[in-house]
C-alpha cells in the first residue's frame, strides 16, 4: 500500500485537471453564443477561433482528465474498498454520477456548438457554468467533514452559495444590460 498516496495524488490532479475544463468550457460556449450573432466577418472570425480553442480544451484536458481521474478512483476503491461501506462515500458518489451527467449535457453543448446549432442562451450558459462549482463545493464537503451532521451544513452552505451566485448573475445581468461592454 506504499504506492496508495501517489494513487490518490493522481486522482486529485486529474479531478483538479477536469474542473478546470469543466469551468472553463462553458464559459468559451458563451462567447461562441454571443459570437454567433455577431454581423459578418467577426463571427466567422471568431466562431472559428473559438470552436477550435473548444475542441482542444474538451479533447486534450477535460475529456482525458475524467477517465484518469475515474480510472485512479477505482484504483483507490480497490485498494481501500472498505471505504465504500461510509454513508458520505455513497452521497459523494451520487454527487459523482451528477458530475457524469453534466459532463455528458456539456458534451453535447459542445457537439451542438460545434455544428453551429444555437439552442441556448448566452445567459442560460452563465448559469449553466455554475453547476459543476456545486457539485464540487458538495464533494469537498463530504471528503473532507464525512460526518452527516457537518455535511449536512455543508448542503446548506451550497444553497446559500447558490443563491449568492444567483443575486451576482443578476446584478451582473444588469450591469451588462445598462454597459454592453462590461
Amino acid at each position: 500500500m506504499e504506492y496508495y498516496n501517489y494513487i490518490k495524488s493522481l486522482h486529485l490532479i486529474f479531478v483538479i485537471t477536469w474542473f478546470a475544463g469543466l469551468f472553463y468550457i462553458p464559459r468559451l460556449f458563451v462567447y461562441q453564443i454571443e459570437a454567433f450573432h455577431k454581423p459578418s466577418p467577426e463571427k466567422e472570425i471568431l466562431g472559428k477561433q473559438l470552436k477550435l480553442m473548444a475542441k482542444r480544451l474538451w479533447f486534450i484536458i477535460t475529456w482525458p482528465s475524467a477517465v484518469l481521474a475515474t480510472v485512479f478512483a477505482i484504483w483507490l476503491m480497490v485498494l481501500q474498498p472498505f471505504w465504500l461501506e461510509q454513508g458520505w462515500m455513497h452521497v459523494k458518489l451520487t454527487f459523482v454520477v451528477l458530475l457524469f451527467i453534466y459532463h455528458y449535457r456539456t458534451h453535447v453543448y459542445y457537439k451542438q456548438l460545434q455544428k453551429d446549432e444555437v439552442k441556448v442562451t448566452s445567459n442560460f450558459m452563465r448559469i449553466w457554468n455554475e453547476g459543476a462549482t456545486f457539485i464540487l463545493f458538495a464533494v469537498v464537503f463530504l471528503v473532507i467533514l464525512k460526518n452527516a451532521i457537518n455535511w449536512v451544513f455543508g448542503v446548506i452552505g451550497i444553497v446559500v452559495l447558490g443563491i449568492l451566485i444567483m443575486l451576482g448573475f443578476k446584478l451582473y445581468k444588469n450591469i451588462r444590460s445598462k454597459n454592453p461592454e462590461a
